[in-house]
């Protein structure tokens, strides 16, 4: 996708909306993918057991803003299908649909905002455990303990509400845009010959990549509030579903996205063309 959506930027030499909304989410995806793995790998080969929660809170930090930002992504994705696609009575749908190609830019950069704020918490925590002292007595120890535990319950809510806004935005959009394609789609039913209509059938096609847009976010959404709240004992099988199920849900949205366009599966088949023309 990034590959794809960058060749059509260069290509065309201007930057469409619907590309640089696909290069930032692209992008981020394959960030946090890296990050994930690099983090892994962190933690299975480090021997200082002093740094290793200082570590933890650096790793949040980083995968926090990435995480939120490829949610603010896919959630103006879904917006920019809504905008583009439904039909519109009200004025102020209309305005935006004249002018989200200079909308999308500023979008992106309050996506960037929104996390960055998201982030300066978990930050902080990673520092305050850099620079901690241990106390000196056991009054101060309890004390200490109980205002981790109060930071911690707050970095749970600003983890809720950063993660929480993008799906609501998407989910909204989502909805309104199945509802105007079913509506659409029965009516070029009922106009429609015995013929196949290239048409319909993609309409069809988007109502699914919606639906599953929907479903991958519900469930992401899900996984995270049940790790969150720790609901499963550590190292449990659910907790491990429940991380696996996280890790496939981007993956699983950037397949359909290949599957739903023709520019991106075209891409990997011309590669893999050369690749068999240069073998020869």
């Amino acid at each position: 996708i990034l590959a794809a959506s960058s060749l059509s930027c260069i290509g065309s030499k201007t930057w469409p909306p619907y590309d640089l909304i696909m290069i930032s989410l692209s992008s981020s995806r394959l960030i946090l993918q890296s990050w994930t793995a690099l983090d892994l790998l962190i933690y299975i080969f480090s021997e200082c057991s002093n740094c290793e929660e200082y570590i933890f809170g650096v790793s949040n930090t980083v995968y926090m803003f990435l995480n939120c930002s490829g949610l603010w992504f896919g959630a103006w994705l879904s917006v920019f299908y809504y905008i583009k696609v439904a039909s519109f009575t009200q004025s102020f749908f209309i305005w935006m649909k004249q002018r989200i190609a200079k909308l999308v830019p500023w979008m992106l950069l309050t996506s960037w905002l929104c996390s960055f704020i998201a982030t300066i918490p978990f930050a902080w925590e990673a520092y305050r455990v850099h620079n901690f002292t241990a106390p000196s007595s056991m009054t101060n120890s309890s004390a200490m303990g109980t205002n981790r535990k109060d930071r911690f319950n707050l970095l749970i809510y600003l983890c809720n509400a950063s993660t929480g806004l993008p799906l609501i935005l998407s989910v909204v959009s989502s909805v309104l845009l199945i509802q105007s394609l079913w509506k659409h789609t029965r009516r070029m039913q009922n106009n429609a010959s015995g013929f196949r209509d290239p048409s319909l059938e993609a309409h069809i096609s988007a109502i699914m990549s919606v639906c599953s847009f929907l479903i991958l976010h519900i469930i992401y959404f899900i996984c995270l509030l049940l790790l969150l709240y720790d609901v499963f004992l550590p190292f449990s099988d659910q907790e491990s579903i429940c991380e696996s199920l996280m890790a496939a849900c981007p993956s699983g949205h950037t397949l359909v996205l290949i599957w739903s366009n023709p520019k991106f599966r075209e891409l990997p088949a011309r590669i893999w063309q050369q690749i068999n023309f240069h073998l020869r």
